[in-house]
């Protein structure tokens, strides 16, 4: 069947059954146009990058969960300016608290204490990222801790890309229920 000629409702139709080559046809459709909208969003081409990258895999696994009221490109692009919003949000909050850490670190009389706590937060992450299966943590502490990139990671312990990109993101998403708002400096300030 020849798909560039379905209609994208055809499409997301197939799509909802598992057919991906249906799944296909509707990223070389609308990577291309996202990612110039997400661009100007963001003004970012990484981070753009990302965020049409998450939405399609999203698109791909939640599928059958999914429900169009709408055309399968409105779902698109309110999807993904739903998640540049939240991203946004996020870095607004992140900034406030990265530069209200500073201050609170610029202060003298904090100093012994900072460095008390800063110990204690060192311990538990290492305790933590020590309980995660071994090679998730070898891969997390490669990107977080020897500031590795996921290929040159892939490249040194011979694993895909995607793999310890996944990788990465499941250590993320064990410790962040263990390690709260830490895991968030982690992600964002490679430990």
């Amino acid at each position: 069947m020849k798909y560039s000629v379905c209609t994208d409702e055809e499409l997301f139709a197939f799509l909802k059954d598992g057919n991906h080559d249906a799944y296909a046809e509707i990223f070389e459709r609308f990577y291309g146009i996202l990612f110039v909208h997400a661009l100007k969003m963001l003004r970012n081409q990484e981070e753009a990058k990302d965020m049409v990258q998450e939405l399609f895999e999203m698109l791909w696994t939640k599928r059958e969960n999914i429900f169009l009221t709408g055309s399968l490109s409105s779902y698109l692009y309110a999807t993904l300016r739903n998640k540049i919003l939240n991203l946004l949000a996020h870095e607004k909050v992140r900034r406030k608290y990265v530069n209200s850490l500073g201050q609170f670190m610029e202060l003298e009389k904090y100093e012994t204490d900072f460095y008390i706590r800063e110990r204690e937060l060192k311990r538990k992450i290492e305790h933590e990222i020590a309980a995660l299966p071994s090679k998730m943590a070898e891969i997390f502490i490669l990107s977080r801790k020897e500031f590795l990139s996921h290929k040159e990671i892939a490249s040194k312990l011979k694993l895909s890309e995607l793999t310890v990109k996944t990788q990465v993101k499941r250590a993320i998403k064990i410790l962040r229920p263990k390690l709260g708002f830490i895991i968030g400096l982690i992600s964002l300030l490679r430990l």
